[in-house]
């Protein structure tokens, strides 16, 4: 066995250990009890907002926000005092089309209102005024007040807990939550092509925060 292989042998030893020495189940787990109070900081890589729009009448059509930033404070023994704030970059939004996604972010032909975004959007801004918990103690109202495309308006979350845990990979304390809730996109300053387009759109989060 050449040298280099032979010093290669205790590193490959000890990655072999470490993939054997990973969890046999997820760290996660949907117990409220694991829920610690405290300040989270919303995790960017595993925190999505899913919207989904009807198309003519036909079918759906949807895509995602991502990169979201914000703040969770909670105490597991005043859920009604729970807050929550994030920050929706609208201008990173994705389609599994390149050209929907043009067209979201595109300026107006005639110089005029772009028909959705444009190309330069404000980050969406979502900031709870409430928090009404559930009586099974894992899901909760949260009502709140989102502003996007210059326009602000209330909106009410229908959210239910999803698990906490440590996470393995950065040690931290994580929950997650999935939420739904429904706008009409009239209401913030978008009725380009309504009816063909819908006018409602419903939002599926997944949200992370960890500390």
């Amino acid at each position: 066995m050449r040298p280099i292989a032979i010093a290669a042998l205790p590193l490959a030893l000890v990655l072999a250990g470490t993939v054997w020495a990973e969890p046999k189940q997820a760290p996660g787990k949907p117990d409220v009890t694991r829920v610690a109070a405290g300040t989270y900081t919303a995790d960017p890589l595993h925190t999505l907002v899913e919207w989904r729009i009807n198309h003519m009448g036909f079918n759906d059509y949807f895509g995602l926000f991502g990169s979201i930033t914000g703040t969770l404070v909670i105490d597991p023994a005043q859920l009604d005092q729970a807050r929550v704030a994030v920050r929706i970059p609208v201008r990173k939004v994705t389609t599994a089309s390149e050209g929907l996604t043009g067209h979201l972010l595109r300026p107006s032909g005639d110089g005029g209102k772009p028909d959705f975004f444009g190309p330069k959007p404000a980050d969406a801004l979502f900031v709870s005024t409430a928090v009404k918990p559930g009586a099974d103690g894992t899901s909760a109202k949260i009502e709140g007040r989102l502003t996007l495309n210059g326009v602000t308006r209330p909106v009410t979350l229908d959210a239910r807990f999803a698990g906490a845990g440590k996470n393995p990979m950065n040690g931290k304390q994580t929950l997650g939550f999935h939420a739904t809730a429904r706008i009409m996109r009239s209401e913030f300053g978008m009725a380009t092509s309504i009816p063909l387009v819908g006018d409602a759109v419903d939002l599926q989060i997944s949200a992370g925060f960890q500390r």
